[in-house]
This record gives C-alpha cells, sequence and structure tokens, in this order.
C-alpha cells in the first residue's frame, strides 16, 4: 500500500505533537529532569507547528510561507538541542538566536527568485547542523545515564543529520543529473524518514529519563540515608560479586569492620543529632582514605564494613590505622561542647579458610571483639591459626 505524501505529512505532524504530550507528561512525573522535559516538549510542539505551517504554507502566508515556515520548524529543532544539551548542563541559546537570524537573512537576500532552491538545498543546512551538535551531546553524555537508550538515540541524531547534509549537498548534484524526478523521490523520503526521527528519538529520550530515575530510585534502596554509604543489601550484592572476581584471578581482597566505641553513650548524653554527626563524620573519614574501588557500608547502628579489593593484609593495615587515628582526632560540637569519638577495626583477608563474604565479614568480626576488649580505639587483625582452627571446628560440626 503506497501511502502519499499529504498523508505523511500528517503523520509526521501527529507524531510530533503526541511526543510533545508525552513529553510535557513526563515532565510534571519527573522533578529532577523537569526543565529538560519541559524544554523537549515545547521543542517537539514547535516542530510540529512548523511542519503544519509548510503544508499549508503558501495558503496561509503567501511568498513568505516557506521562510517563516522553515524558521519555525529550525527553532523546533533548536529547541531539542536545548533540551537535550540541558541534560549536561549546558545551553545553546546565543547560538541557537544567531543561527536563526543568520537563515532570516538568507530568506531576505534570496527573495522570490531563489526561494525554491533555499527551501529545497539551504534550509538543510542549519538542520543538519542542529541535528548533529544534538548527536554529539548524546554522544558526551556527561550528565546523561550510560544507557542503551542513549545510543539509540546518538544513532539517530546521526542519521538525520547526515540526511540533511546529504540533501544540503548531494541533492542539488543528482538533480542536475537526473531531472526534477529525482527531487520527488527525495521528498517522499525526507517524508518517511522524518516519521522515523519523530516517533524514535522522543521515545528513547523518554526511556534514557525513566532508565535514569529507575537507576536512581535502585541506587537509593541500596543506599544507606543518614550516611549515603551503602547499605547491608548493597555491601553483600556487591562483595559477593567482588569476592569472586578476585578468588577467580587470585587476586587479595581485605576487609575492615568497624564499631564506634561507646556510641550509645554519646547518645544517652549529647542526643541523637550529635550522634548522627559522629556517624556521618566517620562516614566521610572512611570514604576518604579507602578510595573509588572500595565498596563502604552502614551494615548496623554504629557498625561499619569496608571491602577493599586488592589489598592484602598489610596494605589494608595502613588505612585501617590511618582511619583509626583521623576519626580520634576529630572533634564534634554538643551545645557548645566538643566531644571525641573512637572506633575500634577488625581486619580479616579472603584465604582458603574464607570462601565467601560472610565467612571473611565473620572473620573480621572475630578480630573486632578482640579488638572491643582491649579497649577499643585500635585494630587488630584475624590471624591464620584462629581461621584454620574455626574452619576445622566447622568441618568437624559437618561429620
Amino acid at each position: 500500500m503506497k501511502v502519499d505524501l499529504a498523508t505523511l505529512y500528517l503523520l509526521v505532524i501527529g507524531t510530533l505533537l503526541a511526543s510533545s504530550a508525552m513529553m510535557y507528561w513526563e515532565h510534571l512525573s519527573h522533578p529532577k529532569r523537569s526543565k529538560e522535559l519541559r524544554m523537549l516538549a515545547i521543542g517537539y510542539a514547535t516542530l510540529g507547528l512548523g511542519c503544519a505551517t509548510a503544508s499549508f504554507r503558501v495558503q496561509l502566508l503567501g511568498a513568505a510561507g516557506p521562510a517563516v515556515s522553515n524558521l519555525v520548524i529550525l527553532t523546533g529543532y533548536l529547541l531539542v538541542l536545548d533540551g537535550v544539551a540541558m541534560f549536561n548542563g549546558r545551553r545553546y541559546l546565543a547560538s541557537s538566536i544567531g543561527l536563526l537570524v543568520l537563515m532570516a537573512l538568507t530568506w531576505a537576500v534570496a527573495g522570490v527568485r531563489w526561494q525554491a532552491a533555499v527551501w529545497m538545498y539551504v534550509s538543510a543546512i542549519p538542520i543538519a547542523l542542529a541535528s548533529t551538535m544534538t548527536s554529539l551531546e548524546l554522544l558526551r553524555g556527561d550528565g546523561m545515564p550510560a544507557v542503551q537508550s542513549r545510543r539509540v538515540a546518538v544513532v539517530v541524531t546521526g542519521i538525520h543529520a547526515l540526511f540533511y547534509i546529504a540533501r544540503a549537498f548531494v541533492l542539488p548534484w543528482m538533480a542536475s543529473i537526473f531531472g526534477p524526478r529525482v527531487l520527488a523521490v527525495s521528498s517522499e523520503i525526507t517524508m518517511y524518514e522524518g516519521v522515523l526521527y519523530s516517533v524514535i528519538l522522543p521515545m528513547t529520550l523518554l526511556r534514557m529519563t525513566r532508565e535514569e530515575i529507575h537507576g536512581e530510585l535502585l541506587q537509593e534502596s541500596r543506599t544507606d540515608y543518614l550516611t549515603r554509604l551503602g547499605n547491608r543489601k548493597l555491601f553483600f550484592e556487591e562483595g559477593e560479586r567482588v569476592i569472586s572476581e578476585h578468588q577467580l584471578h587470585r587476586r587479595p581482597v581485605a576487609l575492615l569492620a568497624f564499631d564506634l566505641d561507646h556510641f550509645k553513650r554519646i547518645n544517652d548524653r549529647y542526643g541523637h543529632k550529635t550522634g548522627d554527626e559522629v556517624l556521618r563524620s566517620f562516614a566521610e573519614t572512611v570514604r576518604a582514605e579507602t578510595g573509588t574501588d572500595a565498596i563502604l557500608a552502614r551494615i548496623g547502628g554504629e557498625e561499619f564494613a569496608a571491602l577493599l579489593p586488592g589489598h592484602d593484609t598489610e596494605r589494608a593495615k595502613k588505612v585501617g590505622e590511618t582511619v583509626a587515628s583521623r576519626f580520634a582526632a576529630m572533634s564534634h560540637g554538643a551545645d557548645g561542647d566538643r566531644i571525641r569519638a573512637t572506633v575500634s577495626i577488625g581486619l580479616a583477608e579472603s584465604s582458603r579458610e574464607t570462601t565467601s563474604l560472610t565467612d571473611l565479614l565473620s572473620a573480621a568480626d572475630q578480630a573486632l571483639y578482640r579488638a572491643k576488649s582491649l579497649g577499643g580505639n585500635r585494630l587488630e587483625q584475624t590471624s591464620r591459626a584462629a581461621l584454620a582452627a574455626d574452619s576445622c571446628s566447622a568441618d568437624r560440626n559437618q561429620i
């Protein structure tokens, strides 16, 4: 079944307006991306209005119809570019205005005599430029999630840009060789490509936004609200994966178990507000000393853990001792008083006796209890002999 150009044009207009409505609806649902989605909604609505104006450009506006409708369409492309750039914290307001002014001057200089050439060829250049910049912003993705939908959007805008580059520079050459029939075919291809562009790009941008929100919600469910470290769920999910990978490649993994000394006494004497400040300060200290590869979590009230990939016992011991000394040197406010807090630390390294995260955490807890029994504010490490004894005891219980 062959679809005529008028029907295709109406389909493009309808999909653009529908995309605008969906973007606006999403803008109401996602406060974080409200400005970006609103700008995209305005951009697609402007594109739809421009295409509708182009359908009846001569009837509505006479000789000025092609110029006005083209400038409206170009404005829509530039608004979409600005909306995508806002995801990365950038704007293209000044350059967009400059491009619109330049295109308006081109129409004015061309007049009626060169109007057809500008409509068919020259007007494609700024659209190709806007689409190229949109593709580059998506590819750069400084503030965007690295998801599959973003890569699809890069491809779609890139193809759209190449199509309009070909229309600006290849189509004139082909028309001079094959005659006006090429222009008719080009118009039909433009409509089909326009339908795909007006459907796929908005859908992928909406999908990208939803994936970003879903990822943030997932991350929030695995994050401790007070300290912004991971919670117990994250620690065990990520920790088991890391231990399995490092055992496979025979790389060391160490675990530090932390327990703040006399924390209940701090809460009872100075209040939970001061206790929360102590917890946050400790979390910041651990985060600063363990590096980006560490898996950090608050696994209980005043209990924390740090899984250190690539760390042997000696290296992990230095990290733990640095955390302990830095935290002990800090002071915390409490109604004008300054209080100090300390931490006890247990250290264990992955071995044949600790083949899972649970085993490793249990071994580190044993060392931690020993540090607490010795007065706290110190680091103790699990000995190989203790691990071997626990392993033998576990084996006897299974017999």
